[in-house]
Parts: C-alpha cells; sequence; structure tokens
C-alpha cells in the first residue's frame, strides 16, 4: 500500500528515471491516487490508476502503457520494493463510453521529471467515484471516498447522469438510485434525459 510520501517519492523517482532515459509522457489518473495527491483522503492506495493520455481533443483511452513507460514503472517498483501494479491502467475501459464533459479543462497538471501527471477536478473525482460506489456498495472504499469528496447536491446528479452512460441497465440505475439516496439526493427516471 502506498501513503502519500510513498506514492510521491514513487512518481519522483519515476520521473527522474524517465528524464534520465530521453523519455516524455502525459497520463490521466484517477482513484485513490488522485484523491491522495490531491490531499482529499489519507488513506493509502494499493496503486495509480492510469485511465488515458492527453491528445488536442481531450484524452484516448490507455489501453496499455508505452513500452518505454512500462518498462521504467517496472524499474521503479523493483528499486522501491514496489507492487509491480502499482502504476496501471486497470480502468481505462470508463473512456469507452465517454469522459465527462470538459474534464480536460478542468484537470490539475502535476509534473515528476518528464512525467506529466493529470488529475481530475472534484466534479469529476465525483464522477468516478460514485460509479464506483454504486458497482461495490456503500461498504467500500469507493463510498467513503466519495464522502470525503462532500460533493453538493448538484455535483451528484451530474454525476449521476453520467453514470447511466457508462451502465444504463435496470440493475445498475436501482442501485444509483439507492447509493444517492445514502447521499440526501432523490432522483427518478424524469432526471435522467433520454
Amino acid at each position: 500500500m502506498l501513503e502519500h510520501d510513498a506514492l510521491t517519492e514513487a512518481l519522483e523517482t519515476l520521473g527522474a528515471l524517465l528524464s534520465e532515459r530521453n523519455e516524455e509522457i502525459a497520463v490521466l489518473a484517477i482513484g485513490g491516487a488522485s484523491l491522495l495527491l490531491l490531499g482529499i483522503i489519507e488513506r493509502p492506495t494499493a496503486d495509480l490508476d492510469v485511465l488515458g493520455f492527453p491528445t488536442v481533443t481531450g484524452y484516448r483511452k490507455a489501453d496499455e502503457l508505452p513500452g518505454f513507460l512500462s518498462r521504467a514503472v517496472h524499474d521503479v517498483a523493483a528499486a522501491l520494493g514496489l507492487a509491480p501494479t502499482w502504476f496501471n491502467t486497470g480502468p481505462a475501459g470508463l473512456v469507452d463510453f465517454g469522459l465527462p464533459d470538459g474534464l480536460e479543462r478542468r484537470v490539475t497538471i502535476r509534473r515528476f521529471g518528464t512525467l506529466e501527471l493529470h488529475l481530475p477536478a472534484l466534479e469529476d473525482l465525483v464522477c468516478f467515484k460514485l460509479y464506483a460506489a454504486v458497482d461495490q456498495t456503500e461498504r467500500s472504499k469507493h463510498f467513503a471516498d466519495l464522502q470525503a469528496l462532500a460533493p453538493s447536491e448538484a455535483q451528484l446528479r451530474m454525476a449521476a447522469r453520467w453514470t447511466r452512460q457508462q451502465d444504463p441497465s435496470s440493475g445498475f440505475f436501482g442501485e444509483l438510485l439507492r447509493i444517492l439516496a445514502l447521499l440526501g439526493v432523490e432522483m427518478d427516471d424524469d432526471d435522467f434525459p433520454t
């Protein structure tokens, strides 16, 4: 598990290694690592989730890490005693159905050597965490993270509409309404334009 200082050290080491190798890259990171780096949560995280790579029009899906980055990630893991998956593309499938509108204009950029990390804004993190909380229930770290974000009702409503683009199934919808109610937000079919 990576606490804030260990995660920062790993990213600084990765950025320095990429600089030394004359390689550079920018990535969009989500999940617990992004919340930890932004100071929203203090709980350690298992990994940093890479969702995509910036383009002139937004982000393209990170199906896999480029070879040079994968090698550098592996080398950092070996040097610092980290899990080989400490920097991965696990949630990249979220890109398939579209990211929250305007996400690319709201990111915070952190630089570690020649590694540029794009961290989503609060409203976008609410989208990702609501989606994960619905998938893994209120007993999950995602629900706790969502509470730590302290979203407004308007942010939760926007996030709920985005999650329906990710999973339009009736089962997901029922669970979404239940999770929203736990957060004090009541919505129904009429709140989701078709």
